[in-house]
């Protein structure tokens, strides 16, 4: 498989029950397609040291951490101190994932910005990225990056974006990244492939997050790292360019929004 472009999984849970009752078949699957470096996502601090194993267990996967919006109620409020001290491991690369969830959540709604704003100090003063869920909330969202990037610069991926316009461009108007799903890959996504294609294309990842969201063919199923090829490969038909230069592309995105990953050095 040493002529598959590769690319990275930029968001999936390796932790959650559906994919670690097999991690080491999952991760063999996706070097053969290609996905040569993946980024899994602890959501609930309680569960960094596990999440933290499955990176130092396996080459090619990083990890980051922080408290998902929907479980803000559920948990001790994080604090700086805590991801500052998380983000010190040489593989923990993304603080997050955080934001806004009034879909589900609402009720929280103010912990969840009070949450946030945490997760963006911690973001500023370690310059690692800051990775944003988001749904349902577009307003108070892009008020509360401008408001922060004013107070200090910091890096940010919208992870799977589907939102409107207005917060993409709000997003990218700050030098965020928006990453790409298989949402966008679904048929009836074309409105969301528009606001992608409207993007520049050195803004935007992939990213599968799995084991939620599977991209055609697979749609429906449980969703894995290898599938961030359905997905790049839809988006470089997106994008109009062949699937090696969107590979291509959407790495050096990677590299320059995740640094740390780009400048880890194994172990000898």
């Amino acid at each position: 498989m040493t002529d598959t472009p590769h690319i990275t999984d930029s968001h999936c849970h390796l932790d959650f029950p559906e994919l670690i009752a097999e991690l080491p078949d999952v991760i063999d699957r996706a070097a053969q397609a290609g996905v040569a470096r993946m980024v899994t996502i602890c959501t609930k601090l309680k569960n960094e040291p596990e999440v933290r194993a499955i990176a130092e267990a396996h080459a090619p996967v990083f990890y980051a951490a922080g408290t998902h919006p929907m479980s803000v109620a559920s948990e001790p409020m994080a604090t700086l101190d805590q991801l500052l001290t998380i983000a010190k491991h040489p593989k923990m690369v993304g603080i997050g994932e955080t934001g806004l969830d009034y879909h589900y959540t609402a009720e929280s709604a103010q912990m969840q910005q009070d949450s946030l704003r945490i997760h963006i100090a911690a973001a500023r003063e370690t310059g690692l990225p800051l990775i944003i869920h988001s749904r349902d909330a577009d307003e108070d969202m892009a008020r509360i990056l401008r408001e922060e990037h004013a107070n200090g610069a910091y890096t940010c991926v919208m992870h799977c974006f589907s939102s409107s316009a207005e917060l993409a461009r709000a997003a990218l108007d700050l030098e965020f990244y928006l990453s790409m799903s298989g949402i966008t890959a679904f048929p009836k996504s074309q409105e969301l492939r528009d606001i992608f294609a409207a993007a520049p294309l050195d803004r935007i990842v992939v990213e599968t997050d799995s084991p939620y969201l599977a991209p055609p063919p697979h749609r429906g199923k449980r969703n894995e790292p290898a599938f961030t090829a359905h997905t790049a490969r839809r988006a470089a038909e997106t994008f109009g360019i062949n699937y090696a230069d969107f590979a291509a592309r959407s790495e050096a995105n990677f590299e320059r929004l995740f640094t740390k990953v780009a400048a880890y050095e194994a172990p000898q």
